[in-house]
């Protein structure tokens, strides 16, 4: 070591890394697999919301349940 001091390279924001990206996209000329990975990206967001939606119907679903069978069991909490 000569005592130079050694310096990473400045980290990429985000904004830095999609301009980059959409820049080799459209240099490649992949515009097809920019639209494809927008639209799964689009349908896999939208499942995770509708999974969650499910989950809290179920969630209301099962305390119903729960409720109903506290009533006729005659345990009355």
């Amino acid at each position: 070591m000569s005592g130079e001091a050694v310096t990473s390279p400045p980290v990429p924001g985000v904004a830095d890394v999609l301009q980059r990206l959409l820049g080799a996209v459209a240099e490649r000329g992949d515009l097809a697999l920019l639209a494809w990975a927008l639209a799964a990206s689009f349908f896999a967001l939208m499942l995770l919301r509708e999974s969650a939606s499910a989950s809290r119907r179920f969630d209301a679903f099962v305390r119903e349940l729960a409720r109903f069978n506290r009533r006729f069991s005659g345990d009355d909490r």
